[in-house]
């Protein structure tokens, strides 16, 4: 294994040699494997002003592959900007080429994070007066609690992209440092926050974010900051809602659940001026792990939602998409998300009834009385993912 290990090593090291210094600065791991393709996600709300976004990315650990969930972060200092790492493909190895700050945005392969995040440069916002102003075009940023922003949709590329490769050169991505990359390569950086490296220790040790268990899937792409827990829940519920992993009733007990736990956190601040005890945080933590727990095993007990290729089944699957975007944008609580699944729960099962007693089918007359039902909780939906508030995080 010893000689094996020196000559990979010594491979590696010829490889390195044989390429340009700039393109392998500060590359610490290579691979023989492709990093898979980067995942569909959307972007969490900004948790306050002040926050940067860094994109999620796959890592390699002793199991292979990991997601590192994309992420908002304080930076290390002030106008600095985010320059991702990326996978650069050569001689046989994939060798990674880790992210830094920096008063530019460097080279990073190519890649198309989004989020601003294109594959040259970066747009989704400036640092200006000693404030960074967040371009809402392309970022999720909540206006009425962060004041610095402006939109401009010049920078957005309407193109569809198709091509997720998450990795530069043969195979991958063609694409080289420009001028002004390589100028920033060579201007004075700063590693990762601790915050970073514990976000990236935290993926590396949960198992449903390794390739090898989720085949490229990974269960959290994205958390509003680093141990943005009850948000990184939600995320969860989102995607199980939208891909029919989670049905109706199993969200509405989850969300519920949920529900209460925000309740106990808002009764405990207050009494204790805000904060928690680390009794109080212990006992969340506790809480947080059985509703995770739930979440995989309500998400893989093979029971799911299936609507059928009719109208009735349009209407259930758009219902529950437009609550699954709700429950990730943060525009319903958890409370909200419990009472609209109690609805589609109850319409549900007057569904199943009508059909049972007549032999599979739907009459007319049911359809039609489903559809006026449908209708309210339509309307109920959209009331609650348009009257102001915000999901706690």
């Amino acid at each position: 294994m010893k000689r094996l290990l020196n000559l990979r090593s010594l491979l590696y090291a010829l490889i390195v040699c044989a390429l340009p210094a700039s393109a392998f600065a500060g590359v610490f791991i290579s691979v023989g494997i492709a990093p898979p393709v980067l995942p569909v996600y959307a972007q969490p709300p900004c948790p306050g002003d002040g926050y940067l976004w860094t994109p999620g990315y796959w890592a390699y650990g002793a199991a292979g592959y990991y997601w590192v969930p994309g992420v908002w972060v304080h930076p290390p200092r002030v106008g600095v900007l985010w320059t991702p790492g990326y996978w650069g493909f050569a001689g046989g190895f994939y060798a990674w080429h880790p992210g830094y700050w920096g008063p530019h945005v460097g080279f990073y392969g190519g890649v198309h994070y989004g989020f601003g995040y294109g594959g040259v440069g970066f747009v989704g916002g400036v640092w200006r007066g000693g404030f960074f102003h967040y371009n809402t075009a392309v970022m999720n940023v909540n206006t009425a609690i962060v004041h610095n922003t402006y939109v401009d949709r010049t920078v957005v590329n309407n193109t569809v992209i198709n091509n997720h490769v998450s990795f530069n050169g043969p195979g991958g991505i063609v694409a080289r440092p420009t001028a002004q990359e390589q100028m920033a390569m060579h201007e004075q950086h700063f590693q990762p926050t601790a915050n970073q490296v514990s976000h990236q220790q935290m993926a590396s040790q949960d198992r449903s974010q390794f390739a090898s268990f989720n085949h490229g899937r990974p269960e959290t792409t994205a958390m509003n900051t680093v141990n943005g827990r009850r948000f990184n829940q939600q995320g969860r519920i989102a995607n199980g809602v939208s891909s029919g992993q989670l049905t109706a009733h199993e969200t509405r007990n989850l969300e519920g659940r949920e529900a209460n736990l925000n309740h106990e956190i808002h009764n405990d601040r207050e009494a204790n001026g805000g904060s928690l005890t680390g009794q109080e945080r212990q006992q969340v933590n506790r809480q947080q792990d059985n509703i995770s727990r739930s979440i995989y095993d309500d998400k893989h007990n093979g029971a799911t939602d299936r609507y059928g290729n009719n109208e009735v089944g349009d209407r259930r699957y758009n219902q529950q998409q437009r609550i699954a975007q709700g429950i990730r944008s943060g525009q319903m609580d958890p409370s909200e998300a419990a009472r609209s699944e109690n609805r589609e729960q109850n319409i549900n099962r007057s569904v199943a009834r009508d059909r049972q007693a007549n032999g599979g089918r739907l009459t007319g007359q049911e359809r039609r009385n489903i559809n006026r039902r449908q209708n309210g909780a339509s309307r109920q939906i959209y009331r609650e993912k348009h009257n102001g508030q915000r999901a706690p995080r």
